[in-house]
């Protein structure tokens, strides 16, 4: 990246950015703080977000055979329209909610005229309506008050009391307030509201597959002009107001195009390499595998100037680690087909992540086929079934040697060896990024800061090395002993004389001692996090078999006409049992490796993730 700073007069500053978005290429960095309190930012924010919020509603609409794009300029009045008819939705929903609840009070006391309660009551008389419970309603109000009992439900009853104008009435009852409409009328507008809002869903419909692409255009156009209106507040006027500084940073590979633009354009523009302390935004640049799994990488945050860029060592190690937990070659085939299907119905944007699941299935099926698993089932079980279908009762079967004997190297591994091999997963992982620590730490520090970070290197990896060759007997004892203890006696001096060369021998040792602790116990956890590996492994595969086991018991006797509902049973189990055990297998196995990616990883590595991403100034499509 190259640092640009340019210098514009204030009455060609508009044009200027134009010509600059032409280009493409200049991340801007913002330097001006009051973007957001600028009146005509906030009116333009405001009418983003009410397109924001009627797309979201017209969406819901479920459209078919949107129209095309319209002039955006047209979007206003549709939007007007949109939320006009929202409003008059609520306002009907609201109604709707006070209608009910009046009928749900006047059902009990069924369908009568309340005008005939005010006749009672000009001729002298006075009926009120009473609730109370079943165990408290006496019978002698029906001799005091003439009492006379209308409904009871749910241990309560409802009753009225007909009494001369003036009656105290002394009862433990509750007094019913009931609407004055009688319970057809409300009835009759409940329908009538409720058939209203269904033809403003209509309308809204309607609305929605008529303008929602322009109203999609309208807001494109507005986030434009919200990105153009930031990049002219982020300037900094200086001169007396007649000249805007503005700052940004462009890839080397387009300083070249800029420049020509710049020369040509009469500003003063100057372009220097990056210093110690800049914020230089990264642009990150992978081959497509890698590619797939730069959103995992924006996750946690961009690299930033003096980090390398973890995307390469994430793809595979992620992709193992999701395999392995999933750990089942036919729920990687059931992958593997829904990406296909989902691809060819997904948007641009998303058919990159239809890609990532595709190739995490693929891993799944190869890791799934090296455990031993296809649907909850023992592969070796299955080729011995298979094999031994065709044999004798006296005929000997090569696989079930294979299988008893635990000599199956691709098919079948056991949960022994599975365990280890998800410790030394974690080994290896661990020891990369420390050898990636220490690399970083050279580049971007030079050799003398990074004695450490080497010392600690040699001491892990070094000590991990020597140790799988002693296991392996691939050198001698005596050459063992020396390289163990050249390996010691060097980190040593990495780790507890030479950690900062700026600060005494003393200064050092104690530090050195501090790191140790820490180190010693954080390796030890970090090591034993990727026994979750085998863990959601065999929670997975036991969780599959279960299914299988639960499915096969119920056919496994059946006969007759039974036997359709046992298959139907069985077919069901089956089903709804791996989908529910493919779910949240899948969901386990995207979030640990995230933790053993983003913790155990990214803290061996020294990785902080405080960079920028790199987002040109430009003309988007």
């Amino acid at each position: 990246m190259k640092k640009l700073a340019l210098l514009v007069y204030h009455k060609e500053y508009t044009a200027f950015l134009e010509k600059l978005r032409e280009v493409g290429v200049v991340h801007i960095q913002q330097r001006g703080s009051g973007s957001i309190e600028n009146p005509e930012m906030e009116q333009k924010l405001a009418l983003a977000n009410r397109y924001a919020r009627v797309i979201k509603r017209l969406e819901a609409c479920s459209p078919a055979d949107l129209k095309p794009a319209g002039n955006p300029s047209g979007a206003a009045a549709i939007v007007e329209q949109v939320e006009t008819l929202l409003a008059d939705i609520e306002q009907h929903k609201t109604l709707l909610q006070v209608l009910d609840k009046d009928i749900a009070t006047l059902q009990p006391w069924g369908d009568f005229e309340y005008c005939k309660v005010e006749k009672l009551r000009e001729a002298g008389y006075e009926l009120k309506f009473f609730v109370t419970s079943s165990k408290s309603y006496q019978v002698e109000w029906e001799s005091d008050y003439n009492a006379m009992l209308v409904a009871e439900k749910q241990s309560r009853k409802y009753f009225v009391t007909l009494t001369p104008q003036g009656t105290v009435i002394d009862i433990d009852a509750e007094v019913a307030k009931l609407p004055t409409a009688s319970l057809a009328s409300l009835e009759a507008e409940y329908a009538a509201v409720n058939s209203r809002i269904e033809e403003l869903e209509k309308q809204l419909a309607q609305l929605a597959q008529d303008g929602l692409n322009t109203i999609k255009a309208a807001q494109e156009q507005q986030r434009r002009d919200i990105e153009f209106t930031k990049v002219m507040l982020g300037g900094e006027k200086v001169s007396g107001d007649k000249l805007v500084l503005l700052e940004g940073w462009v890839p080397l590979e387009s300083v070249e195009p800029l420049r020509t633009m710049l020369d040509g354009s009469g500003a003063f523009y100057e372009l220097r390499a990056p210093r110690r302390g800049d914020n230089v935004p990264v642009k990150l640049k992978n081959n497509a595998f890698a590619r797939m799994y730069e959103v995992l990488t924006k996750m946690y945050g961009m690299p930033s100037r003096t980090d390398f860029d973890p995307t390469p060592i994430l793809a595979p190690f992620f992709s193992l680690f999701f395999a392995f937990c999933v750990g089942d070659a036919g729920y990687g085939l059931v992958l593997i087909l829904l990406a296909l299907f989902l691809k060819k119905k997904a948007s641009k944007s998303t058919a990159g992540l239809m890609n990532l699941v595709m190739t995490l299935g693929i891993f799944t099926v190869v890791i799934g086929a090296v455990l031993g698993t296809f649907l909850g089932m023992s592969i070796p079980d299955l080729i011995a079934h298979f094999q031994g279908m065709n044999l004798g009762p006296n005929d000997y079967n090569p696989y079930s040697e294979y299988f008893i004997t635990g000599k199956m190297v691709l098919f079948g591994c056991e949960r022994e060896k599975q365990m280890v091999l998800a410790l030394g997963i974690g080994v290896l992982h661990i020891s990369i990024a420390m050898t990636i620590k220490a690399i970083n730490s050279t580049v971007f520090f030079g050799f003398k800061e990074s004695l450490s970070a080497w010392g600690w290197w040699l001491a892990v990896v070094g000590g991990v090395v020597l140790g799988a060759l002693s296991f392996f007997t691939a050198i001698p004892a005596d050459v063992l002993k020396w390289a163990l203890i050249a390996v010691g006696i060097l980190s040593a001096l990495g780790i507890y004389v030479l950690n900062n060369l700026r600060r005494n021998v003393l200064s050092n040792i104690g530090a050195g001692l501090w790191d140790t602790y820490n180190m010693a116990s954080g390796l030890l956890g970090d090591v034993l996090s990727y026994i979750r590996l085998f863990a959601l492994c065999l929670a997975g595969g036991e969780l599959g078999k279960t299914f299988n086991n639960l499915a096969y018991g119920i056919v496994e006797d059946a006969d007759g006409a039974a036997a359709v509902f046992c298959w139907i049973g069985f077919v069901l189990i089956v089903v709804f049992g791996h989908v529910l055990n493919i779910a949240m297998s899948c969901l386990s196995a995207y979030v640990h490796p995230l933790r053993l990616t983003f913790v155990e990883y990214f803290k061996n590595a020294g990785y902080d993730g405080k960079g920028e991403e790199y987002k040109p100034f430009k003309n988007e499509e």
